[in-house]
């Protein structure tokens, strides 16, 4: 039967790249504990491909993304058909079992060249010995789920949505809880743990619990805090970092600093 995939879909800033590159994180980690072959280049495996759709993707060009991930020698001459048999082959042989494609949603079947990459990525998912999860904004309102195509792989594929992550969700606090999981990752030596939690509901109000805002807030606050010695992220730093145009025109700081400061 045909191999299950998954379809992470949902709107802008959801965290669904985040979410695929975990993915592919743990993926190849698990991989890399029970792979006990030889250390060898010829025996070396790639458990793991991650393949961004280029903008106007045709069937030739996504091949080549496919091959220029794994350093495939490709040629201007090679035709599209040349390049998926050398794509085929070395991503079978260097055993990689999970590709992720994002931004699928930049595939539109309704066009000639567009259904011919839909047919291409078919195509790989039945030659690659690999499981194949795809990511793309509001996939299931797009024209990839339209048609013979998109029936194909709306009957083949799980989908997972992603939005925004809420303050409460029961007895739990999803969003606190991820903001814990974040600051760890922080290498700030005068930042204090704990600090990032307790600002939990300022947090949401300026994201709106979208993980592409929280983690650019949070990343551009450390790296502000770096570039002035201070070391550490408080409110009014926070307060300081201009965000995404969404996030700033929908849930503006409550208090904005006289003087924000851009992304360094």
């Amino acid at each position: 039967t045909a191999r299950p995939s998954l379809i992470v879909t949902g709107p802008a800033a959801a965290g669904k790249t985040t979410a695929l590159l975990h993915v592919g994180r743990a993926c190849h980690l698990a991989h890399a504990r029970t792979s006990h072959r030889p250390h060898r280049p010829s025996d070396r495996q790639v458990p793991v491909a991650y393949v961004l759709v280029p903008p106007g993707a045709t069937a030739k060009t996504l091949a080549a993304e496919f091959a220029r991930y794994l350093g495939i020698p490709i040629t201007a001459r090679m035709t599209q058909t040349q390049i998926t048999e050398s794509v085929c082959h070395t991503y079978n042989q260097t055993g990689i079992r999970l590709v992720l494609i994002d931004e699928i949603h930049r595939v539109t079947p309704r066009t000639t060249t567009g259904a011919e990459t839909a047919d291409l990525i078919k195509d790989l998912t039945e030659r690659i010995a690999a499981t194949f999860v795809y990511a793309g904004i509001d996939v299931t309102n797009t024209p990839l789920f339209t048609g013979v195509r998109g029936a194909q792989l709306a009957g083949t594929a799980s989908l997972i949505e992603c939005g925004p992550l809420p303050a409460r969700l029961g007895n739990t606090h999803p969003f606190t809880d991820t903001i814990t999981d974040l600051e760890p990752a922080l290498d700030l030596e005068q930042h204090r743990p704990g600090t990032l939690p307790r600002h939990a509901t300022y947090l949401h109000q300026r994201t709106a619990g979208r993980i592409g805002s929280l983690t650019r807030l949070i990343r551009q606050a450390a790296t502000t805090a770096i570039h002035n010695g201070t070391e550490r992220i408080t409110k009014q730093a926070l307060d300081a970092i201009r965000l995404d145009h969404h996030a700033e025109t929908t849930h503006p700081p409550r208090n904005p600093a006289p003087n924000r400061q851009s992304a360094h």
